[in-house]
């Protein structure tokens, strides 16, 4: 017994009684991820995450994210071939000939600047207000849209148009903050969690071009299908606001809660102000945020613009040239990039350090995709046609994704780990707008695309 209480009760070399736990104990561990391999004590006492709750929460807010986006773009059928397929005028046929151009305009341009906004500007109130009102407001638009797809709206087609546009760029505003928000509130929890996050985005894609393609056998009527589009959107946001306000009673995420909240306590009771020094967070956590853009950059150069004009050169293709884009393209991207994203929860190689290296390896996508059967029908291509075989070009294209996913969600995971804990949601938020800077500078150089073949 006596040998027992000594090891209980050790003694350090001086004679003192060492430090016990208290109550307070949570207060003096050091927060996570601090050691920097995201191994500390921390880890081997928090609570668990019980039946992946949290975990399942976040990646629903990454599908929810992304699923308004996604919904426009599989109902564009829906827009053209129905809401702006009028001749009665040259401006109305040109509605309907600039609409994804415009919709890519309207929504790209206020995602990227709220996704920065949002970073150094209180957009809101604190975190919870941010993600609230932004889902709100988003669910109010949506609803307006499925307003107008039952209204006969052929009599004032242009009105149509711009309440469309100004629809997409509010929608878009309101997105920037809750994505960025969202990247912002899961950078303190485990790195798997922003995995979880990115899993969902890819998700979203994913279930939107199966909608796409279930609505489309199903309904004859576009606007049928249309309504439907915007109605799943809806639900699965008010499933993003419900399940929001489960997280503060999870002891899982109220643990990591309040080590965070220890740890800016600590900066704030400190004599130095407390301001975030943007600049430093940025610098230290830069080679992940690199990494973030240009994996976002190489994909979005070549999906989806030049991806789905590649066309068949096998009339015996098993694919029909009417599906050849929608199951090579589109649901290929969609279902290997999530693929990607989901096997971060089990594999995390390579290491930040050399992250680096497969990322702008990537690069070399760009050309293969414009050496295969790209506008082959194009007067303006002069380059020769390398890859004419389907085959060749759906594994190029199975790579591309499946790599699109895998990377960009250990860039997004490691670069909230690269700062101090009480910087991580700076450093989340900071990932999240370079995400959306990728997409938006790769959306760019597609545009140029043409002119390189």
């Amino acid at each position: 017994m006596a040998e027992a209480n000594r090891l209980l009760k050790p003694e350090t070399a001086s004679g003192i009684a060492p430090v016990t736990l208290n109550p307070s104990w949570e207060s003096k561990l050091p927060p996570h991820g601090s050691n920097g391999n995201g191994s500390s004590i921390l880890a081997k006492i928090a609570p668990v995450d019980k039946r992946r709750i949290v975990f399942f929460i976040f990646l629903l807010h990454g599908l929810g994210t992304l699923m308004p986006w996604n919904m426009f773009i599989t109902a564009k059928s829906y827009f053209e071939d129905f809401k702006l397929n009028v001749t009665t005028g040259p401006d109305e046929m040109n509605y309907k000939g600039n609409f994804m151009q415009n919709l890519g305009f309207a929504s790209q341009i206020p995602n990227l600047l709220f996704n920065w906004l949002n970073i150094f500007v209180d957009m809101g109130g604190d975190l919870t207000n941010r993600i609230v009102y932004s889902i709100i407001f988003e669910m109010i638009i949506l609803l307006v849209t499925i307003v107008m797809a039952m209204l006969d709206t052929i009599a004032w087609t242009g009105i149509f148009f711009w309440i469309t546009m100004v629809s997409v760029v509010l929608l878009n505003v309101c997105n920037g903050i809750y994505q960025n928000t969202i990247y912002g509130l899961v950078a303190s929890l485990p790195i798997e969690y922003t995995g979880a996050v990115v899993l969902g985005s890819n998700i979203s894609g994913c279930f939107a071009t199966i909608m796409s393609i279930i609505c489309t056998a199903v309904f004859t009527s576009k606007r049928t299908s249309a309504i439907y589009y915007f109605v799943t959107a809806i639900l699965i946001l008010l499933l993003c606001f419900d399940s929001y306000f489960a997280l503060p009673l999870n002891r899982f995420y109220r643990h990591y809660e309040k080590l965070n909240q220890n740890a800016t306590k600590k900066s704030t009771d400190s004599k130095s102000p407390a301001r975030v020094p943007y600049w430093q967070v940025f610098k230290k956590a830069s080679p992940q945020l690199f990494n973030i853009f240009f994996t976002f950059f190489v994909t979005l150069a070549v999906f989806p613009a030049v991806y789905s004009d590649i066309k068949p050169s096998n009339d015996d293709f098993f694919i029909s040239k009417d599906y050849f884009s929608l199951f090579t393209c589109f649901l290929t991207f969609n279902v290997f990039a999530m693929l990607g994203s989901l096997t971060t929860s089990w594999i995390k190689w390579p290491s930040p350090k050399f992250l680096v290296v497969p990322v702008v390896l990537r690069v070399v996508f760009i050309p293969l995709m414009l050496l295969c059967n790209y506008r082959p029908s194009s007067v303006e291509r002069t380059a020769d046609v390398w890859f004419d075989n389907e085959w060749i070009y759906w594994s190029f294209g199975v790579v591309m994704s499946y790599s699109s996913g895998y990377l960009s969600s250990l860039g997004m995971m490691y670069a909230p780990q690269t700062v101090n804990a009480k910087y991580q949601i700076t450093a989340g938020m900071f990932a999240s707008a370079m995400l959306i800077t990728g997409i938006f500078s790769g959306v760019m150089f597609a545009y140029l695309c043409p002119l390189l073949i």
